[in-house]
């Protein structure tokens, strides 16, 4: 059965509906429900999926659908009603008590506001963004598919009007401690972070917070503020406004691999921020940071704990995963040699395929620089693969994998099966915006993996990364004791995962 409704004029931003569309998949009777607004790139996905009705394709872009595929005798008006009170409950849960229309009237309305948030359908996001900077508001912008054209000229107009432009694709920021979209509950400190990645600057910031150190304001970039386009605009400014800010003093940097230009431009504004700066470019130049007076990291584990001994506090130095890495080896039949990974956070996959990278040849991504070992979303596995399933190419007209765990759960199954594979590796994203229980959602399908494996005569290894700090919530201690608890092996960092995983399937390597 299907239930199709329209309800015009009817806007919610993209944020919110991800969450109500992921609840609604969990409420009894529902095999699939897609809750969007009626763009043309979301009634395209419905096309796709054979679910696009006239209606539908009438409906406008202001315009709210409501798509359910339903089990035989599940009560059509009661299944609504029960989707209704999962909007009603977000706004119950979010305390809104004041809404407006337009950004105008927002700012009109409310004179003490300083920063808009934009989570709208990509078509709309640059004319809302550049309201808000009109209204000399900083922006930041969660939307993706905004044009690298308009991205270039609101960075440019927000420089123009000494504001920040964060995105578009900005997931994460905690600015004067309050944690923006995707964001963890870490303790306020003097370390500074601007990052082109999401899960990267979680990644730093629930590592700083373990480490006895505090974040004073983190501003993310947009994927592609250090791409050659757009010339690290937004990095440039960030890096800027931490240098004069009086509770900041020590600068992380953290990005994928930027243009070279955009590198050589970023890293020369090291000398005049006056503050030790921590620069962790995943593949970058441990010359070049050092030659611009900075200080290298390799991965997020090496940012943070440089960062926090610049602080002034003492770390002390990485210790060896607490893992018998030759007994799980021996588990392993001599054709299991391949890991297989399967991220929500584009840098967490980054740091573990870079490690692999080390040491093997065959590596495959979707997230690849290399043309030839560049996969896609319908691609199969090749030896050695790690899939970012936060990508554009896994997200187009879905809600991002730390809300929605479904197309992560299928690969994981699939996976499974292969008798040439030895390890899988997956994290697990804490905080704000995230699955309320991002273990727990897997459960279920983690041990169902095994079990293929254990009736193919296979052991099956999986290795998990939890980000997230003590003040998250679910809380990080008890989703680590139900990985454990279901026989995964945990990693204690970002950083440490994928060695983790190189070493159980290469005879001789270490953890």
């Amino acid at each position: 059965m299907s239930i199709t409704v329209v309800r015009k004029n009817t806007y919610y931003d993209s944020v919110s509906l991800m969450s109500v569309s992921t609840r609604a998949n969990q409420l009894d009777g529902v095999h699939q429900a897609f809750v969007a607004m009626a763009t043309e790139m979301n009634k395209e996905v419905l096309r796709n999926l054979g679910l696009l009705t006239a209606e539908l394709d009438a409906a406008g872009g202001g315009d709210l659908m409501i798509v359910l595929d339903t089990a035989d005798g599940v009560d059509d008006d009661a299944t609504l009603v029960a989707v209704d009170e999962l909007f009603t409950a977000k706004k119950r849960a979010s305390g809104q008590t004041e809404s407006y229309r337009t950004i105008d009237a927002a700012a009109r309305n409310r004179p003490g506001a300083n920063l808009a948030v934009i989570a709208v359908a990509g078509t709309f996001a640059a004319r809302e963004a550049r309201k808000a900077l009109e209204n000399d508001l900083h922006a930041m912008v969660f939307s993706d598919n905004v044009s690298i054209e308009d991205e270039v000229a609101l960075k440019t107009l927000a420089h123009d009007k000494g504001l920040l432009m964060m995105g578009p694709d900005c997931g994460t920021a905690i600015i004067d401690n309050v944690a923006l979209c995707f964001g963890n509950a870490v303790r306020p400190g003097t370390i500074g972070i601007v990052a082109a990645s999401g899960t990267g600057s979680q990644e730093v910031s629930v590592r700083v917070h373990a480490l006895g150190g505090g974040v004073s304001q983190l501003i993310g970039t947009g994927g592609r503020d250090l791409s050659e386009q757009v010339g690290g605009v937004m990095m440039i400014d960030g890096l800027r406004a931490l240098a004069k800010d009086a509770g900041t003093d020590v600068i992380v940097l953290i990005s994928k691999p930027p243009a070279p230009s955009v590198e050589q431009k970023v890293l020369a504004e090291i000398a005049g921020a006056g503050k030790p700066v921590v620069v962790c470019f995943i593949g970058g130049s441990q010359d070049a940071v050092v030659a611009a007076g900075g200080t290298f990291a390799a991965n997020t584990d090496e940012a943070s704990r440089a960062a926090v001994r610049l602080a002034g506090i003492d770390v002390p130095d990485e210790t060896p995963e607490p893992v018998d890495v030759e007994a799980i080896r021996a588990k392993l039949t001599p054709e299991q040699r391949y890991i297989r990974g399967l991220f929500c956070g584009g840098t967490l996959c980054d740091e573990a395929m870079y490690a692999a990278l080390e040491v093997f040849p065959d590596v495959y991504s979707n997230i690849q620089k290399d043309p030839e070992r560049k996969l896609d979303a319908s691609s199969r596995s090749v030896a050695h693969t790690f899939l970012d399933f936060g990508d554009d190419d896994f997200t187009n007209g879905r809600p991002h994998p730390m809300i929605d765990p479904t197309l992560r759960i299928a690969r994981l199954l699939e996976e499974a099966k292969d008798p040439e594979v030895g390890v899988i590796v997956m994290d697990f994203i804490l905080g704000f915006g995230s699955h309320e229980d991002p273990v727990g959602v897997l459960l279920p399908a983690i041990a169902e993996a095994k079990e293929l494996a254990a009736a193919d005569g296979r052991h099956l290894e999986i290795v998990g990364y939890v980000l997230g700090t003590d003040r998250d919530r679910p809380e990080l201690g008890a989703q680590l004791e139900n990985l454990r608890s279901a026989g995964v092996t945990v990693a204690a960092s970002s950083a440490s995962t994928g060695r983790l995983a190189r070493a159980i399937v290469r005879k001789g390597d270490d953890a």
